[in-house]
């Protein structure tokens, strides 16, 4: 049961190739933008790292605008391999120190997918926010989120994470992400 728990000092928010010209071509793209903001702010609010990964950015862009002035001080990492589970991620997740990956992105049948299989062999908890994450069509959208889940992903969403991460009403924070959650 310890792979469900999370909590704000186990956990990192990772996401993964929300980019400039692989979003315009996904399946739920504005539900992924505006979750995947809900998610920056929780880790904000509650001082959770945040890995980015952008695959080929030369081909593909950068990360889309409204998600980039949310970031903060998140690390980006450009690859081109499919898994964002690159030694440069690699080494930032061990310096931090975590061991529960909060997975958004695209596409979740693939670069998505990879990343939590690498992950979970090396010993990760990872979590896939199936609200805050696409592939082009609701095909390979399910297969990846079969995939995983056959692997020990958790499959959760959004208001779940929040909710799980906060633990309880009435703070600070509570008061900000219920706003956002509405």
């Amino acid at each position: 049961m310890s792979k469900f728990d999370l909590n704000r000092e186990n956990a990192i928010l990772l996401v993964i190739d929300i980019q400039d010209r692989l979003v315009p071509v996904m399946e739920y793209k504005d539900q992924v933008i505006q979750n995947t903001k809900v998610l920056l702010e929780g880790a904000r609010q509650m001082d959770i790292p945040v890995i980015v990964t952008e695959q080929y950015p030369k081909g593909l862009g950068n990360t889309v605008e409204d998600i980039r002035k949310d970031l903060g001080d998140a690390q980006v990492f450009s690859k081109n391999s499919f898994t964002a589970y690159i030694d440069e991620v690699k080494s930032a997740l061990k310096d931090i120190g975590r061991k529960k990956i909060i997975i958004v992105g695209m596409e979740t049948h693939i670069c998505v997918y990879q990343t939590t299989r690498d992950l979970i062999v090396d010993g990760y908890d990872v979590h896939i926010v199936r609200d805050a994450m696409a592939s082009r069509t609701k095909e390979n959208f399910l297969n990846g989120l079969d995939l995983m889940k056959n692997i020990g992903a958790v499959i959760s969403n959004t208001e779940t994470i929040v909710f799980d991460l906060l633990k309880k009403a009435g703070t600070p924070e509570f008061k900000i992400m219920s706003k956002l959650i509405k």
